[in-house]
């Protein structure tokens, strides 16, 4: 027998294991609810108090003095910073240890040390610490100083309130009041906390600064007085005047003496190249040249001795010249012999010879000018030298004195300064104490806070939908008994021949009355309701019943399933009486001989039957047994009579399949009622002698291993008249999920099972 493979596991799948559990999350979502509602009952309803603070920013110095800042805008990572900070001090031990203090919150209910088991375990098993002393405070009990402080915290939340410089004060208490009182303390004391921090670092900080002022007052003490010791020493004298700059304005003999040695040694080196200059000329000894010097001003007016000796120079080259022309003249007119000529020659020759001598004269005064005017610059440039060292002295004294002057004012300026902060520091103090401020106090609420009741709902729906789910699918997974059709085919390779819905069962009559009027068979769906979707899907059954052979419909038909409980009676019943409306003739025969249930289902006691029949003891092969049925005309039944020793012998003989061939003769349709196959192997022996077989599975509590093994067992009994198995799955719910939807006739007076 060919076995398809396992389905994957789609969502489709997992929804249809959901469906068929179904009843396992709507029992775990209530319980989940119910547990909801037991805990909203049992909670202590608390009150929730927010108060809301700014931290502002912070335009204050170190020193707790106002800057030049402003409001200018700040890094982003330094106002997170900022707010963080302030939101860890209100976490912080040191401020819940405050308002504890402050509120005697030790001393709540709430605070009460309570009893858990996970506590008590670990308790157990951890090491024991020292136990607080009797009376101690709690700074002084460590043990319940820790156990105040968790509660607290529990029941304290901050919050920083993003894109903003606010921060959210939480806390839950089950007195609303209570719950207002912390939040404002908490607030209070975080800013009371900045201000004591504030205060005590300007504090400190002007205390340190006013011991540095004093050091740094003798310090532009002592720089004045060097200013003043420099000043002196350098010979400079203020004029009590300052010039278009706003500097002042000073006199220095040093300076003035080295600008006069400056002008000296010019006019002397100018002397002395003049008198170079002329004493150069004079060395040559030519006259001509000499009395040229006459015509420049400067040098001739150089020296008076030599002005005097160049004119007569001149004048004497005057008349040399004259008496040159004269001589020449009177020689031409009267020749060489004329007497004046040795007259004229001899004044010229006297006037050479003093050309000659005054040249010397000027030659001389000339030197002697040289080396005088040497000598004068010589002497001036020395006396220059000498004031020019002076005036550098001057100069190094007056760099260190600007040096000491710059630093002595720089002193006295921050000295200034410092001076003026001290002086503002004690008032700016408090005005700068701290940059929070209360936005909204706590206040105390009319409503409770916790417990939530929707979320109680939410989460009970959540857990419990979720727990059911994966209960439902556990369930599914684990689950042995048939859930869906589908499997059949997958599991067996045989298609159900068909599906039949769930359908009540309904018990017996009471005893007594007439057996027509009080039949329990107008009880059956066949006759009750007709129109049924249960009596539509056994129709369906009977047409398929009729084509599921090839060739002729089956005549003899076992009705079997592979346990107890599976209604193939019930079935059987109901089939038979529809087999009957259609005209044929139809035989129902209770051939479960262990455990017989037709006859009881009339209320009668049927002391002959099928066992009787089988026996011996009847000879009319039955006849004599039957009971027909007046509610049904054309259909009979064989009850299975009394209880034999040994039933499947009886089933198994030869006896039976005569018995069999007879009522084939004489019937259209015989209906086996057969007990279920894995207990006994009645059917088994049955299903050799029969045209068809009707195995019959009942939906979520048949195990499909049950099943697959009852169908092999069918299977492997050898027939002769071309048996056939077919599988019927009978008690299915309605369920469009899984594929499971039945129809039925507008107009139906009856009610879905």
């Amino acid at each position: 027998m060919a076995r398809s493979s396992s389905p994957e596991l789609t969502l489709h799948e997992i929804w249809k294991m959901l469906w068929r559990r179904r009843r396992i999350i709507y029992g775990s979502v209530a319980v989940f609810l119910l547990l909801a509602i037991l805990a909203l009952m049992a909670s202590t309803r608390r009150y929730q108090s927010i108060g809301e603070i700014q931290v502002q920013k912070d335009s204050t110095s170190s020193l707790g003095l106002q800057t030049d800042g402003g409001d200018t805008p700040s890094d982003a990572l330094e106002e997170n910073m900022v707010l963080q900070t302030q939101a860890r001090i209100l976490q912080s031990d040191s401020l819940a240890l405050r308002v504890i203090n402050e509120l005697h919150l030790d001393q709540t209910e709430d605070y009460k040390e309570k009893w858990g088991p996970l506590g008590w375990v670990f308790g157990l098993l951890g090491p024991k610490g020292k136990s607080d002393p009797k009376g101690a405070s709690l700074d002084n009990s460590p043990h319940r100083r820790v156990q105040v402080l968790k509660i607290f915290h529990k029941k304290l939340t901050v919050k920083v309130v993003d894109g903003t410089r606010l921060i959210d004060v939480e806390y839950l208490s089950p007195d609303p009041q209570l719950a207002a009182a912390v939040v404002n303390h908490m607030l209070q004391g975080l800013i009371e906390t900045g201000f004591q921090a504030r205060y005590a670092a300007t504090t400190q900080a002007s205390s340190w600064l006013g011991g540095q002022l004093e050091d740094l007052r003798a310090q532009t003490q002592n720089l004045q007085a060097k200013v003043v010791r420099l000043r002196q020493d350098s010979g400079v004298f203020a004029l009590g005047e300052v010039d278009r700059q706003g500097k002042d304005q000073v006199y220095s003999p040093t300076l003035d003496k080295l600008q006069m040695s400056t002008q000296a040694v010019a006019q002397a080196q100018a002397n002395r190249i003049l008198k170079g200059a002329i004493y150069d000329v004079v060395k040559t000894g030519n006259p001509e040249m000499i009395s040229g010097l006459s015509g420049n001003t400067i040098l001739a007016t150089s020296s008076s001795g030599i002005g005097s000796s160049l004119t007569l120079i001149q004048n004497l080259r005057m008349q040399e010249a004259t008496l040159q022309g004269q001589l020449q003249q009177l020689s031409a007119k009267f020749g060489p012999s004329y007497p004046k000529l040795a007259e004229i020659q001899g004044n010229l020759n006297a006037v050479e010879t003093a050309i000659q001598a005054e040249v010397g004269r000027v030659s001389g005064r000339a030197r002697n000018d040289f080396i005088v005017a040497e000598q004068t610059e010589q002497n001036t440039r020395r006396d220059f030298n000498a004031d020019k060292s002076a005036a550098e002295t001057l100069n190094n004294k007056t760099i260190e004195y600007q040096m000491a002057r710059q630093e002595a004012d720089q002193s006295r300026a921050l000295y200034d300064d410092l001076l003026k902060h001290l002086k503002e520091s004690g008032l700016l103090a408090g005005l700068h104490s701290t940059n929070i401020s209360i936005v909204d106090p706590g206040r105390p609420t009319d409503k409770p806070a916790k417990p939530v009741a929707l979320l109680y709902v939410f989460g009970a729906l959540a857990a419990g939908l979720f727990v059911g789910s994966a209960a439902a699918l556990l369930r599914d997974l684990t689950d042995s008994k048939i859930q869906d059709v589908l499997e059949i085919s997958r599991e067996l390779g045989a298609t159900p021949l068909c599906v039949l819905p769930f359908q009540k069962e309904r018990a017996a009559l009471p005893r007594g009355g007439n057996i027509v009027a009080s039949s329990p068979l107008v009880r059956l769906p066949a006759l009750d309701s007709p129109r049924s979707i249960f009596v539509e899907s056994l129709r369906s059954l009977r047409t398929s019943l009729m084509m599921s052979r090839s060739g002729a419909p089956p005549r003899i038909v076992l009705v079997t399933s592979p346990l107890p409980g599976e209604g193939k009676s019930f079935i059987s019943w109901n089939l038979a009486i529809l087999f009957a409306q259609q005209g044929k003739r139809v035989l129902l025969c209770d051939a479960d001989l262990r455990r017989p249930q037709l006859h009881r289902d009339l209320q009668i006691d049927a002391n002959m039957g099928l066992s009787t029949v089988l026996t011996g003891l009847s000879s009319d092969h039955g006849a004599s047994a039957l009971i027909p049925l007046p509610e049904v005309p054309n259909l009979s039944l064989m009850p299975a009579g009394p209880t034999p020793p040994y039933p499947a012998e009886l089933l198994s003989s030869d006896h039976m399949e005569t018995l069999l061939n007879v009522w084939k003769s004489q019937y259209d349709l015989v209906l086996l009622d057969s007990p279920p196959i894995l207990p006994v192997t009645d059917s088994v022996v049955l299903s050799s002698f029969v045209d068809s077989v009707l195995l019959i599975a009942r939906h979520q509590k048949t195990p499909l291993s049950a099943l697959e093994r009852s169908y092999q067992l069918l299977q492997a009994v050898p027939g002769e008249h071309g048996r056939k198995i077919n599988v019927l799955v009978n008690g299915v719910r309605e369920q469009p999920a899984a594929g499971h939807v039945f129809y039925e006739y507008p107009g139906n007076k009856f009610a879905r099972a």
